[in-house]
């Protein structure tokens, strides 16, 4: 399988990459093993680490950083902007649809127990509408590149997508360390997130608020994974970074403890998932959530970012409906396709899939962070037969894609610079306004070979530049 290099076509560099070719030539092995080592220092030294659940070894071992950055010209950029803002749009106005009159259910476009029956749908906010009618704030979106011109959406994450600081502290460090490059190069800022993410959040205070709105980021606290990132955009906000057990409900509001006495929260930016958020109306023995918050929440008191129940929108067999979102909602084709994709719940999608399993991609259909899938043509015979034995005992739980010819990028690996296979996440953030900053997440697989870029999995990060015009 041929793979597009996004920085050589048959040997001549493309132009994105031109202002790159001459650095690349001209660092040293020593220079680059010492950059390398830097680089690692500083992301030690600020404490940018990552929790791995379920393994053992380091809690708080680094994510590796590679510093060969990614670059896409103005245009493509233009054209990946415009494809995000829509689906974030759609999105959104499918989770309003759900949680109101479910005309797209009705209209026979989507299909009612793939909604409803769906364990992320909270029937405790059936009806109610959220602060400018958005449930979705911050959508990150997973964009895999296969051609010069093709881009194709792994998964939409429209809950709490997490990665934004790795986006920020990694260009951070390209600056710090080379900072001709910068001089050389005409690169798109992306230091203006937080101010953005900030007015977001802002800008959908509740009805009640009076004033400017109290901001907080709410975190289950510094063992989970992300803790990191929590802190650090709560540090550049400048907004309180709070536990449950920080606020407490009276009457119509939330409040949280301060040693000035209580004082009253409008916007909640929360990083914990629905079932810990109110032990009144969810999991009964979260320690992690704040008593009465939905109460608050459904009265107009206070806004929760991303809304309750906005999980049900990136659900990996409701993603396959989202072309046909776009054109329910908002009359347009889509800019940016699907991947395709073979859901095993209906027949003849299961015989496919299972008869075509050491090609296919197959995933849990509320799996993340590649657990529980299996990529087939890296997988053994037994391997295989495990996972087939797996979707014949719950078909509706997994779906499958083909295995994409992921683009590469170089990467600097021990034997000098070679091409490693990469992802790309950039955060939309929707409020009164739908916005995002040029750049995102680029994740890369490490391994050679390898098509599975999270970090749980072995893969790095590296700098993403959108040239400006």
């Amino acid at each position: 399988m041929t793979h597009f290099n996004e920085m050589f076509e048959s040997d001549q560099v493309r132009s994105p990459y031109a202002g790159l070719q001459a650095w690349m030539n001209g660092m040293p092995a020593a220079l680059r093993v010492q950059k390398q080592a830097e680089a690692e220092a500083l992301f030690r030294r600020i404490g940018i680490t990552f929790a791995v659940y379920g393994e053992g070894g380091d809690p708080d071992r680094l994510i590796p950083f590679d510093m060969f950055p990614r670059v896409f010209t103005h245009s493509e950029w233009g054209k990946l902007e415009r494809g995000i803002k829509q689906r974030a749009k759609a999105l959104n106005a499918f989770l309003t649809d759900v949680y109101g009159r479910g005309e797209i259910i009705r209209a026979g476009r989507i299909p009612a127990n793939l909604v409803y029956q769906n364990e992320a749908y909270e029937r405790a906010v059936a009806g109610f509408v959220p602060p400018k009618g958005v449930y979705s704030h911050i959508v990150g979106i997973d964009i895999v590149r296969t051609g010069p011109t093709d881009f194709f959406v792994l998964e939409d994450n429209c809950r709490t997508p997490s990665g934004v600081s790795y986006m920020l502290e990694s260009r951070e460090m390209m600056m710090r360390m080379f900072p001709d490059l910068f001089r050389e190069n005409r690169i798109a800022p992306v230091d203006g997130y937080h101010e953005a993410l900030r007015r977001t959040l802002m800008s959908v205070a509740p009805q009640k608020c009076q004033g400017d709105p109290t901001v907080v980021i709410l975190t289950p606290g510094h063992f989970n994974s992300a803790y990191y990132e929590h802190s650090f955009l709560a540090d550049l906000m400048g907004v309180e970074l709070v536990e449950g057990a920080d606020l407490f409900v009276d009457g119509e509001y939330v409040y949280m403890r301060t040693t000035e006495g209580p004082k009253r929260v409008d916007v909640i930016y929360r990083r914990i998932d629905d079932a810990f958020l109110d032990p009144l109306c969810f999991r009964p023995d979260s320690m992690l959530g704040v008593p009465g918050l939905m109460d608050v929440y459904r009265s107009g008191g206070v806004s929760i970012c991303s809304a309750p129940g906005a999980g049900v929108a990136d659900d990996k067999a409701v993603y396959t409906y989202v072309p046909e979102m776009i054109r329910f909602y908002l009359g347009e084709e889509p800019i940016l396709q699907n991947v395709p994709t073979w859901k095993c719940a209906g027949t003849d999608d299961l015989k496919y899939v299972l008869e075509n399993l050491p090609e296919l991609v197959v995933k849990e259909v509320h799996g993340s962070g590649g657990y529980g899938m299996l990529v087939g043509p890296k997988s053994t015979k037994d391997e295989i037969e495990t996972f087939r034995h797996k979707i014949l005992k719950d078909p509706s739980n997994y779906i499958a894609q083909p295995t994409l010819s992921l683009s590469t990028t170089p990467t600097f690996v021990e034997e000098g610079v070679a091409p490693r296979h990469v992802d790309l996440r950039p955060y939309c953030l929707v409020g009164e306004r739908i916005e995002l900053v040029p750049g995102g997440l680029t994740r890369v697989a490490l391994r050679e070979g390898s098509l599975v870029v999270n970090s749980s999995q072995g893969g790095g990060v590296k700098d993403t530049w959108v040239l400006a015009e």
